[in-house]
């Protein structure tokens, strides 16, 4: 099989761009004391990772620009995914920012956080309404060349609900190291699979993603020396869901992107059952990954099972449609 340029180049790249340049971006974090805080009511594992450096994933947002912002001309469809992916990116900035800046752990509201990511996803949809891109046909998952058409109002919600669930589910992922990370890098290798197979035009970006985002897991494994932050993980949350959305392939991401859905449901049930309950809950701790760990995982199990998991679904996917 022969892999285009257009996939090798930016994939090595954005690799190369990665691991070169994130012991300088670890440099300047600790020096301008831009580095993590553990809640004390966490896993009391995680109070060691105080100190380490936050924010690293403006390595994996600037790798992927810089390695795929040349192929706009030849695949106009790439600005897209990197508009989205600087959108969401920007979010999780100015939240890792609060949370060092002003030593909080919250950073912003999820009012606030919701709201922002909500105002991303409208102007994306409001952009592809206007232009020629048809995206109120759906592929359908376990169908082969199966797809449904639906109209205006009912795509649109199935979209935005995509897009917020998806990015919220990378963030909620983002709690052990190379957990979000190693997920995401397995489902960003389906996509650009995929849309190289379709020639949907999207694969410079996905393969200076994969690049980019596997030069920061040489950083990011345990005992992680960089965290990606919600800088990273809402990037890439961002990346993923305006792949799917380009490629009329929303109903794909419980599939491919399980790990997103338990973890953000983990978190519903857990909010919900304490609100019922008044206290009670449902998990030890949310999202579940967490809940795994206080049951005795240790954090490399966690991240080995659920790349397992992603990487089967992923498979399962491919072998059938």
């Amino acid at each position: 099989m022969c892999i285009s340029a257009d996939i090798l180049i930016p994939l090595i790249s954005s690799f190369v761009i990665s691991v070169v340049f994130a012991p300088c971006i670890i440099w300047i974090l600790k020096h301008l004391n831009v580095l993590q805080t553990v809640r004390k009511e966490g896993v009391k594992s995680h109070l060691k990772k105080n100190g380490t450096p936050t924010m690293g994933g403006l390595i994996i947002i600037f790798a992927t620009v810089i390695s795929s912002v040349s192929y706009i001309d030849k695949y106009p469809n790439v600005s897209i995914l990197l508009f989205v992916m600087l959108a969401f990116g920007i979010i999780g900035f100015i939240d890792d920012y609060m949370k060092v800046a002003m030593k909080d752990t919250k950073g912003l509201t999820p009012i606030q956080k919701m709201t922002a990511q909500t105002v991303v996803a409208v102007i994306l949809l409001f952009y592809l309404n206007k232009t020629s891109i048809d995206i109120f046909e759906f592929k359908v998952p376990f169908v082969p060349q199966g797809s449904i058409r639906l109209n205006k109002i009912s795509a649109d919600i199935i979209y935005m609900m995509a897009i917020l669930g998806t990015v919220n589910g990378v963030n909620f992922t983002d709690g052990i190291d190379g957990l979000a990370g190693g997920v995401t890098l397995l489902v960003l290798c389906f996509f650009t699979a995929v849309s190289a197979g379709m020639k949907c035009g999207l694969e410079p970006a996905g393969a200076a993603a994969i690049g980019a985002l596997s030069g920061f897991m040489v950083y990011n494994l345990y005992p992680a020396k960089l965290f990606m932050g919600d800088t990273g993980s809402l990037a890439l949350g961002g990346l993923v869901a305006a792949f799917a959305v380009l490629m009329k392939m929303p109903l794909f991401l419980p599939v491919v992107g399980l790990i997103y859905l338990i973890e953000v449901l983990s978190v519903i049930i857990q909010v919900g059952y304490y609100k019922i309950t008044n206290g009670k809950r449902f998990f030890k701790m949310a999202p579940i990954h967490h809940h795994l760990e206080m049951c005795g995982y240790k954090e490399t199990q966690v991240v080995d099972l659920f790349a397992v998991i992603t990487a089967v679904m992923c498979v399962i996917i491919l072998l059938l449609c």
